[in-house]
């Protein structure tokens, strides 16, 4: 009996130090890293020109990384983080105290940081002569009492930069007959560019540096100067959105470009948003035309003979 019980004994032994001994098997990895794996992002449409070439950039510097950006209205967009559909998105604005609040029921952490500034830009055809308007008059357009012959356009009705006009203007629908929202930015380059009487809102990026399939549209438009009153500087010049108009405050149609990151941990969307706000990210932003956040420094070298 008590040889059995030494022989039991010894077996289990032997099997514990055998699997204590061999190896285990190294698991495999799951999920993103700061530069590797894949993630889905959302970026309001307006953007998507800057955001592409952003995104390409860094592709080619971290070929592991494999992001997808999906574009769409900013209500949308908005809408997706809110729901926990995505954890990282590009918005023309901050979320607010409620908005901040349903993700951290999520159990999330909310950071957010501009990264760059974008100019909304006034466009009319070639043949158009009007080249100027100012503030005041603006406003009055879009609240219905200008000229009602003369078209109004921008992109559609869920867009950042319809809120961005409404919060300009103080008009909360835009009913007026004279008064459209078309599908797109590319959409309203394209209206624009046939229509002698009308006036297109949309963003500078599409503008600046334009894609070949608008090109030709963007040829057949002019860039409307805007005189602001009540700037105490410059109350009587007037100005087309520039990066220097940007960076002096002296074109007043202006909007910032955030990163909302509620990944709360150390994955892609962090890499991406530290890409965006490192020196090379803003060098693509000052490449595009859009003003970036922190400008970033030009090193000068003088050769003396």
């Amino acid at each position: 009996m008590k040889n059995s019980i030494k022989h039991v004994s010894f077996v289990l032994l032997s099997a514990v130090c055998l699997q204590a001994c061999t190896p285990k098997p190294t698991p495999k990895f799951s999920g993103d890293t700061f530069d590797t794996g894949k993630a889905t992002f959302v970026a309001d449409e307006s953007f998507s020109p800057i955001i592409d070439q952003v995104e390409y950039i860094f592709k080619s510097r971290h070929p592991k990384a494999d992001p997808t950006i999906l574009y769409m209205a900013e209500n949308r967009a908005v809408n997706m983080l809110l729901n926990d559909s995505v954890r990282f998105a590009v918005l023309s604005r901050d979320l607010d105290t409620t908005e901040k609040n349903v993700i951290i029921k999520h159990q999330l952490s909310v950071k957010v940081q501009r990264f760059a500034v974008d100019a909304v830009a006034l466009i009319v055809n070639q043949a158009s002569n009007d080249t100027t308007i100012t503030v005041s008059t603006l406003k009055k357009m879009l609240n219905g009492q200008g000229d009602l012959n003369k078209t109004i356009v921008f992109d559609n009705p869920n867009s950042s930069l319809v809120r961005y006009l409404k919060e300009f203007s103080g008009n909360k629908e835009f009913k007026q007959k004279n008064i459209y929202a078309l599908k797109s930015n590319k959409d309203v380059i394209k209206y624009v560019s046939e229509h002698p009487d009308a006036l297109g809102i949309t963003g500078f990026s599409w503008l600046n540096d334009p894609g070949k399939d608008i090109a030709d549209d963007v040829n057949k438009l002019k860039i409307v100067a805007i005189k602001d009153e009540a700037n105490k500087q410059y109350p009587n010049d007037y100005f087309k959105p520039s990066q220097e108009t940007l960076v002096l405050k002296q074109y007043p149609l202006s909007r910032g470009l955030y990163m909302v990151d509620c990944s709360s941990k150390i994955g892609l969307a962090i890499g991406f948003a530290t890409f965006l706000g490192s020196d090379v990210g803003q060098r693509i932003i000052l490449r595009s035309g859009l003003l970036p956040d922190s400008i970033p420094p030009r090193q000068i070298v003088l050769n003396s003979k």
